[in-house]
């Protein structure tokens, strides 16, 4: 397996701590935000992880580097060998290109580990108990279905949520009862490539586009799958946010269904 984590992000709402160090390095319960998600991933058995950035994106590769890779394999107990790919955007094109622009620019990098399918998740997540579970990679392998997302309680911040789902575990645009997507998803290549994506493989004039609409018409299709995550998850989005990550290991509490 193999994986994308998106830290290309400018971290507006998290200024002033973002101006001079990317969201994904601001530290959360003494380490790195990133680190959690990239360390989850390593658990799970990724072993190469494609990092799309763009603002302040070298410090990302500066400190995530050989020797700190060495440190987590060491840390994490795993003796395989990881790759860390960077898809520069900002270095690229002089912008981030949002989630699909961001994909399909990667698809090159996550196209050298084998098979056509691929974690994915923001670099911004606090979701501390999320285990990226091989058996729920092979399970979607095998599906045909473009992709798979993990939901959550909607915090205050979007109460209105994103997407609904239904008894059978499918994906819905239009429900009584809507949850909040993680970021966390099994993606299929397919899905970034025409028909469904107009950009092409590769992005190569660097095209910006959000990920929401393919998501919406793959699952007018019926081809998106979704559970809900009911364990802790925070986007960590303000600093007010970071503060109380920080202080108690919780993030806002979310309205119960």
């Amino acid at each position: 397996m193999n994986a994308l984590i998106f830290a290309a992000g400018r971290g507006e709402r998290m200024r002033p701590l973002t101006d001079h160090t990317p969201k994904p390095l601001l530290p959360v319960r003494g380490q790195p935000l990133m680190q959690w998600t990239l360390a989850a991933l390593l658990r799970g058995g990724v072993t190469s992880v494609v990092v799309n950035t763009a603002w302040l994106g070298q410090q990302i590769e500066d400190y995530f580097g050989p020797q700190r890779l060495s440190d987590l394999r060491k840390q994490l107990q795993i003796k395989e060998q990881i790759e860390l790919h960077f898809s520069r955007e900002d270095a690229d094109f002089g912008h981030a290109l949002e989630t699909a622009g961001g994909i399909a620019r990667a698809l090159p990098l996550l196209a050298r580990a084998s098979g056509d399918v691929f974690w994915a998740a923001a670099g911004d997540i606090f979701a501390p108990g999320f285990v990226f579970d091989r058996a729920a990679a092979a399970r979607f392998a095998t599906s045909g279905l473009l992709a798979h997302l993990w939901l959550v309680p909607n915090p205050p911040h979007n109460p209105a949520g994103d997407f609904g789902l239904t008894a059978g575990g499918m994906a819905l645009n239009d429900a009584p009862a809507k949850y909040t997507f993680s970021t966390i998803a099994l993606y299929r290549r397919a899905l970034f490539e025409p028909p469904w994506c107009p950009i092409p493989p590769g992005n190569p004039q660097g095209s910006a586009a959000p990920l929401a609409p393919l998501l919406r018409r793959a699952i007018n299709a019926g081809l998106v799958s979704a559970q809900l995550y009911p364990k802790s998850w925070a986007d960590i989005g303000t600093p007010q946010r970071l503060a109380q990550i920080n202080a108690t290991g919780q993030p806002p509490a979310a309205p119960r269904y």
